[in-house]
Parts: C-alpha cells; sequence; structure tokens
C-alpha cells in the first residue's frame, strides 16, 4: 500500500510492474491474508494502524482478485484499466506534431517489440504499451530468480526501459496538466 501509493504518484510504468508483483505474491501467499501479515506487513516498521491500513488493503486486494477470477494468472481490472489510459495517451503522443522526442525513441523500439511480439506469441491485441510491461515484468521476473539474460536481451530491454522512462515522465507531465499534445 506504502510503495503503491509511492510509485503511482512517481511512475505510472514502476506502479503497474509493482502492481503486478503485488498479484503474484497475493497467488504465492495462496490468499491467506495471515500469510501476508506475517510475511509481508509485519515487516514494514509502522505504527499497529498504518498496518491495519495495509491490512485491509490487501485483503481489499485479495477480495478484488477472487472476484474477478484472476487467482490463477491474469490482473484485475483497475490495473488493465491503467494500462489501457497509458496506451491511449501513447496513442496520441504518436499522433501529435509536438512529441516528436517521444516518437523518434518509440520508432527506434519499434523493431525490438516487433521481434519481441513474434517471440513472446503476444497478439496484435496486445497493446504495445502492455508488450512493453511485459517484457519488463518477465525481465524482473527472471533477475528474482537469479537467472542468466543474454546480452541480446539486454539490449532489448534497455530499449525499452528507455522508452518506458520517456512515456513515464511524459504520463507524470500530463496527469500534472503540463503535456502538450
Amino acid at each position: 500500500m506504502i510503495i503503491a501509493k509511492q510509485k503511482k504518484k512517481e511512475n505510472i510504468v514502476e506502479y503497474v510492474l509493482y502492481m503486478w508483483q503485488v498479484e503474484d505474491l497475493i497467488r504465492a501467499c495462496k490468499f491467506d491474508i495471515n500469510v501476508i501479515q506475517t510475511g509481508i506487513i509485519e515487516q514494514f516498521a509502522q505504527p499497529d494502524d498504518i498496518k491495519q491500513e495495509m491490512r485491509d488493503w490487501y485483503q481489499s486486494f485479495i477480495n478484488m482478485m477472487q472476484e474477478e477470477h484472476v487467482t490463477e494468472k491474469g490482473h484485475t481490472q483497475i490495473i488493465k484499466n491503467i494500462v489501457n489510459d497509458m496506451n491511449g495517451l501513447h496513442m496520441e503522443m504518436l499522433q501529435s506534431h509536438s512529441q516528436t522526442d517521444y516518437n523518434v525513441v518509440f520508432f527506434n523500439t519499434l523493431p525490438y517489440l516487433s521481434e519481441y511480439r513474434q517471440k513472446s506469441g503476444a497478439g496484435e491485441d496486445v497493446n504495445d504499451i502492455e508488450l512493453c510491461l511485459n517484457l519488463l515484468y518477465q525481465i524482473l521476473l527472471l533477475r528474482l530468480q537469479k537467472k542468466e539474460i543474454s546480452t541480446d536481451t539486454m539490449n532489448v530491454v534497455s530499449q525499452v526501459s528507455k522508452l518506458m522512462a520517456v512515456f513515464a515522465a511524459k504520463y507524470k507531465k500530463d496527469e500534472n496538466g503540463e503535456l502538450k499534445l
């Protein structure tokens, strides 16, 4: 809850990746709030009222995942909506004459995305932003598992990360009403 709030304010890309990680963490804890309490919430040096807020937040998220039938895989609708909103901004920036810097980074990334789309089996129904997020999340999981990542893959990740960093900055400007499209 604390980390999610901070990430949502600071970097939308990191927020989505974090929330995907929370979904997987809840699955790993088998939707047991007591396991989450012991393994996660109690690790924070926070007053009891904040820990209770955290517990309530996790329980609410557990309930949402169960109600939306994303207990095995997939993402909650609220996170899907954010990704769709992100893609909406992405599409607006691609059509904007004032966002040439973003367009340059995106078109430099496009060949990597096309290759990843093909290799990952992602269909055309997976938008560009979701595809980038999927790649970054897969790399995060590989790093957590301490698996080796090839140089070629790291080159792709580097370019996609650059795009997502530019996107996150633009998204924040848009949220603050400072982005001119």
